[in-house]
């Protein structure tokens, strides 16, 4: 893998592997079970299960899961350190804004007021807390929407109140990329780190700073399954990074951006109080995933899918699935002991105990009552924040589609 400078403000990583090619004909499977054989979509990548806690775990390119990584110090200012302890009242909604074009990323500013992404429009979006009309704040050039791709996840730099930094992951005409660019700046964004296999499904793109200030970011597949074993490749990955784009000091293996590996098409990332990650996985034709992340550990994607053969502690299983019919889960949230996870396919809400690194009941909540749930997330008051992704082309469209909910704490 080789580094590129991209300007004072950092460097722009790619990988050096091999190109990595797929045909779609397809328009993407947010809805996990697709067929089999599904045929690909052209993409271009270049760059450089036992139980949690109770297997040995497994690495990427032979190293031992670093300590560093596992054992994180808060960032004082990073959104995702304060962790919401009061329960949303799920009876209480308050629609926030409507009218949204797939609305995908949702991510907050210090303040409190949420910043959107549109996925086919490219527009970022600014809600301000109490909710109206959002206004467009910045339109990212280049993306290339199409099936599942196009603008995803959003984040909100940990030193916003000193940098004034978005981050922003999308679908561009060769490749994912994550971008950042200074909020009401102007000016073209500065690419930290590209070269992510695209195509017309399994894309990813959740990106989160983590409560130790570096940036996770979900990857998927890309129709490539094989590239999720292959510690090499960015692709089926939760990636790791420095805000600049490189790869985080204490991952796995040093000067690696890969956290995690064995993966399908993340779409969620949380943390708890404990600082411990969770994410959700789609799966293919059987089962939907909430995972406990550890650095260096495999989740054994293509070779298994749910819960399986370990095959002697390579593997980590799942804590949670669900059939595909009732999850396919996007965004995740964590409010006290409880993770929240929005469900496209099976339009609800689940609701999941968590104790240490453990899952416990798991109850679907709003079933059916808003159509396909895409991101949830905690704002700064404690609120869970809700969106609508009816307007993706797999739902039924409903009056005021798409929507941002607001759930207060109790």
């Amino acid at each position: 893998m080789t580094g590129r400078p991209a300007g004072p403000a950092g460097a722009r990583w790619r990988w050096a592997s091999a190109a990595l090619i797929a045909a779609v004909a397809v328009a993407g499977c947010d809805s996990s079970a697709e067929p089999d054989a599904a045929p690909a979509v052209s993409a271009t990548a270049s760059a450089t299960a036992s139980s949690p806690g109770t297997a040995a775990s497994s690495t990427t390119a032979g190293a031992t899961p670093s300590s560093t990584a596992s054992r994180t110090t808060p960032s004082r200012t990073s959104p995702s350190s304060a962790f919401p302890s009061r329960m949303p009242d799920l009876g209480a909604p308050r629609v926030m804004a409507q009218g949204l074009d797939v609305p995908w990323g949702l991510a907050f500013l210090p303040g409190g007021d949420a910043l959107i992404s549109e996925r086919n429009t490219g527009r970022i979006l600014r809600l301000a807390a109490g909710g109206g009309a959002p206004r467009q704040v910045y339109d990212v050039p280049g993306v290339a929407a199409g099936g599942e791709g196009g603008l995803l996840g959003l984040a909100v730099s940990p030193d916003f109140a000193r940098d004034n930094l978005v981050y922003a992951y999308y679908t561009g005409e060769q490749d994912n990329r994550v971008v950042r660019f200074r909020l009401g700046g102007g000016g073209e964004p500065e690419v930290i780190f590209d070269g992510i296999a695209k195509a017309g499904f399994h894309n990813g793109g959740r990106i989160a700073f983590g409560p130790d200030g570096m940036l996770y970011v979900g990857t998927g597949d890309a129709g490539d399954t094989e590239q999720s074993q292959n510690p090499s490749s960015p692709s089926g990955k939760i990636l790791r990074l420095m805000p600049d784009g490189s790869p985080a000091r204490g991952n796995p293996t040093a000067g690696s951006p890969v956290y995690s590996l064995g993966h399908r098409n993340v779409q969620g990332l949380a943390w708890d109080s404990d600082r411990r990650l969770f994410a959700t996985e789609f799966g293919q034709n059987d089962v939907d995933e909430v995972n406990f992340i550890q650095p260096g550990r495999n989740y054994g994607w293509p070779i298994v899918e749910g819960t399986g053969d370990t095959d002697g502690g390579r593997f980590t299983n799942p804590l949670v699935t669900w059939s595909t019919d009732e999850a396919s889960p996007s965004g995740m949230a964590i409010a006290g002991n409880t993770a929240y996870v929005a469900a496209l396919r099976g339009e609800r809400l689940w609701s999941v105990s968590l104790t240490g690194e453990s899952a416990g009941q798991s109850r679907p909540e709003l079933q059916g009552r808003y159509g396909r749930l895409r991101t949830v997330e905690t704002a700064p008051d404690g609120s869970l924040w809700l969106t609508t992704s009816n307007t993706d082309g797999r739902g039924d469209v409903r009056e005021g589609d798409d929507r941002i909910l607001r759930f207060p704490p109790r």
